[in-house]
């Protein structure tokens, strides 16, 4: 995960964004004001979280811009967090606010590893020899 803190925080001062954790899910907030549904554009594929987002402005018939200077475009690519999955991915828009929430992987918690032990070991001896050569037994 801590591929995805460093990439949100390379990202341009004016991209507003919260990052929670829960222990199933990660959810992006991400501030994309007067942007709607249909000028938003969000995918997880590869890795990889995109997003692309564009502000639209009507200008008055008799009106000209001067001055452009609250337009916005948003295109940020960061790395989809290791325990994360695609599948399940599901995105929101309301009021301005993307919500990007990302399942955890149900095979992330900590596996237990079998032990094999070696066929040559004998189960019925009290001393047994560690591989740094060392014995250990009753009298150890």
């Amino acid at each position: 995960m801590s591929a995805l803190r460093d990439a949100l925080r390379d990202l341009s001062d004016a991209v507003f964004f919260d990052l929670l954790e829960s222990d199933e899910a990660y959810l992006l907030v991400l501030d994309v004001p007067g942007v709607s549904a249909e000028a938003l554009e969000v995918g997880v594929d590869g890795g990889r979280i995109t997003i692309q987002a564009t502000r639209a402005k009507d200008v008055p018939g008799e009106y000209r811009y001067l001055e452009e200077n609250r337009s916005m475009h948003v295109d940020v690519d960061l790395p989809l967090p290791a325990d994360a999955t695609e599948a399940g991915a599901e995105a929101s828009v309301s009021r301005g606010v993307l919500e990007l929430y990302l399942p955890k992987r149900e095979d992330a918690a900590e596996t237990a590893i079998d032990i094999v032990a070696d066929e040559n070991e004998s189960e019925d001896t009290d001393t047994d020899t560690t591989s740094t050569g060392r014995t250990n037994g009753p009298d150890t």
